[in-house]
């Protein structure tokens, strides 16, 4: 049969249905691990877990989400038997006392239109608090953003001091173990986490209640990108990754900040782009020795790095896992979230001393059949000005189908953008990849120049020039395939949501290259994102453009909706009614436009959605749906039997 007519197990049902998303790994000071889980099942609900009692913390009407930074992350925090936790739909912090069997209770005040957001937790049992990155909306277009304490008093819980203001954004607020120092990171615009960040320390005052004394910068350096400071277990040093050598490397220091120690000088990144609050790279076992994730190659290792001797120890054992997230250490066992490309994401517990490993929790409890799992391929290729880029292929595979040896039929290519721009694709187990190659299509997914995880030099790469070399990039990695004759020239299509829509659109309006594309809330008119966009992200297109006005030419020429007139491509949209980031307007623009032209052309608009979609029947009906316009453009039979998308201006032939 065909490609693309393929049948496979794998479909949207099972994949929304069966699957949930983990992250955000915690340990409590008696070892109890918890984590939370994103279930598109439950209308995208974000809830925690433990591994004492593996259903849900919450009640179910009840969803641990942040939107802080609008991406949020780092919404919850567990310390003696309570649970502290950000809920969606008010915003509020609020308490479960797991001793006395409690239901939540705020402990901050409303705010109307959830106006008062927070995240990234921290408790200071010393004083009673728990201090936080706090947002105030004040307008559409007036947020702050400070460090602030949040009374744990019973007397008065919803006592709140600032207690540091004046910078853009703050993250990562930490208290030293003998309660004396909190530490923080703090960044102006126009700058991006991984831009540049100042590394903040000051006194956290016994006399004053929950004042914040001699404050001063611990380390700050023109062009440098801080990540997770941490404490020793013993408090002598604070350690934290920063990327002056050209890589997310790890250093410590102490409170003085007189001198700061190189860990490790490897050519790997430690960390990643802080797009969520929330993310662990590394953590400490019972002898104060350091386990970290490291990226390398387009692989995710474990290491332990012995913080005496400084000795660089790779974790052999963890090797069948080349996806690692949310690392967390108790005493000699190391957890954290693993897949690879045919393994499922699982929160896994790694005994160093036995080195064994056991299961907390599973992403999916479906067993897929290896038959119909598509095992990918790590490609280098050359791209524009000389340069390389990176990608991960996939190939068809479906062994219910046998090609012929004499066919002369290739696959159609699915080019995947991913989002961001700022950000990596990885190897991790993926069943919406899996659901096209178990049909017949080949799956390229590109790791362009801009991407993270290569160095601070390729990751700059994209400054001033985005909507070109990861434009250039994509195509230059699909030529790369049909060069090597394996994939069909004349069904290149290409896909990707937020950032990686805007890469798509650019390259069907720009370039005459891919035959048929989907855009999933992707951007059209920069003009219009520079103006409207939310505050996180209000200043990012200055590296990745221009200043704006300044440089509105620009802005306008790198616009797919300016290039509509070469446009004679069909593309699908995919869009949330609800989306802060990408308005909808973003999409309607260029819909508009491909009527005008006769073109065909979808608009798929989710009604409460959000950035990105969350909520089960809306991923369905975008697998579905995106697969559905691709077999229509392309004439071919699908398998399946899905509601059909509305085509507007599609021939009858």
């Amino acid at each position: 049969m065909s490609y693309g007519t393929w049948l496979s197990p794998i479909n949207s049902s099972l994949i929304v249905e069966s699957t949930k998303t983990l992250s955000e790994i915690r340990i409590d000071e008696k070892g109890n691990v918890y984590w939370m889980e994103l279930r598109p099942s439950e209308n995208g609900r974000y809830t925690i877990c433990s591994n004492k009692q593996q259903d849900d913390l919450l009640p179910k009407t009840y969803n641990a989400r942040t939107r802080v930074h609008e991406y949020g992350g780092g919404s919850y925090i567990v310390k003696d038997n309570v649970l502290y936790f950000s809920n969606f739909v008010d915003q509020q912090i609020y308490r479960i006392n797991f001793q006395e069997n409690d239901s939540p209770i705020p402990i901050t005040e409303q705010s109307e239109n959830s106006s008062l957001r927070y995240a990234d937790f921290t408790i200071d049992s010393y004083r009673k608090q728990l201090i936080c990155v706090h947002e105030y909306h004040q307008g559409e277009h007036d947020v702050q953003n400070t460090i602030v304490s949040v009374s744990l008093n019973d007397s008065s819980s919803s006592s709140m001091v600032t207690l540091d203001s004046g910078y853009d954004f703050y993250s990562s607020p930490t208290i030293s173990p003998d309660g004396r120092y909190l530490v923080w990171i703090s960044w102006n615009h126009p700058n991006m986490p991984w831009d540049q960040t100042d590394l903040w320390i000051g006194e956290l005052d016994n006399e004053a209640n929950s004042s914040l004394i001699n404050k001063k910068k611990l380390f700050a350096k023109e062009n440098v990108s801080i990540l997770q400071p941490k404490w020793a277990p013993n408090g002598k040093f604070l350690y934290f990754i920063h990327d002056q050598n050209g890589w997310w490397n790890l250093y410590r220091t102490t409170s003085d900040g007189q001198t700061i120690e190189h860990m490790h000088d490897e050519q790997a990144d430690f960390g990643g782009p802080g797009w969520m609050f929330g993310y662990s790279y590394y953590d400490f076992d019972s002898n104060g020795n350091i386990i970290i994730a490291y990226w390398k190659d387009g692989i995710t290792k474990l290491a332990k790095i012995d913080v005496e001797t400084k000795k660089f120890t790779s974790l052999t054992a963890t090797e069948e896992y080349t996806d690692i997230r949310y690392v967390r250490v108790h005493n000699q066992n190391v957890y954290f979230v693993g897949s690879s490309a045919i393994k499922p994401g699982a929160l896994i517990e790694y005994n160093m001393e036995t080195n064994t490993k056991n299961i907390l929790s599973r992403s999916t409890n479906i067993t897929i059949d290896p038959r119909y799992l598509s095992v990918p391929e790590m490609i280098t290729f050359k791209t524009g000005d000389n340069d390389i880029a990176y990608g991960i292929y996939y190939p068809p595979k479906n062994d219910d189908y046998e090609i012929s040896s004499t066919t002369t039929e290739l696959p159609p290519l699915l080019v995947r953008t991913h989002g961001g721009p700022t950000s990596a694709t990885t190897s991790a187990f993926n069943l919406r990849i899996q659901y096209w190659t178990s049909r017949g299509f080949a799956l390229l997914d590109v790791n362009y120049r801009g991407s993270t995880g290569y160095g601070r030099k390729f990751r700059d790469s994209l400054k001033d020039n985005w909507g070109i070399y990861d434009v250039q990039d994509c195509i230059a990695g699909a030529e790369h395939l049909v060069k090597e004759n394996k994939v069909d020239k004349n069904r290149l299509t290409i896909d990707g949501g937020s950032a990686g829509g805007y890469t798509t659109l650019c390259a069907l309006t720009m370039y005459n290259y891919f035959s048929a594309g989907a855009s999933h809330y992707g951007v059209s008119d920069l003009e219009l994102l520079a103006r409207d966009t939310h505050k996180f992200e209000a200043r990012y297109l200055d590296r990745l453009i221009g200043e704006y006005p300044a440089k509105k030419d620009l802005y306008v020429e790198r616009s797919p909706m300016t290039h509509v007139k070469n446009l004679s491509k069909p593309i699908i949209f995919f869009q949330g009614s609800e989306d802060k980031v990408v308005l909808p307007s973003q999409a309607e623009i260029m819909v508009n436009a491909l009527r005008e032209k006769h073109l065909p052309v979808a608009y798929v608009l989710f009604d409460g959605e959000q950035h990105g979609f969350r909520k089960a029947e809306n991923i369905r009906r975008s697998l579905d749906g995106q697969f559905y316009f691709f077999s229509k453009i392309f004439n071919f039979q699908m398998a399946d039997d899905v509601e059909p998308i509305p085509i507007e201006n599609l021939s009858k032939d």
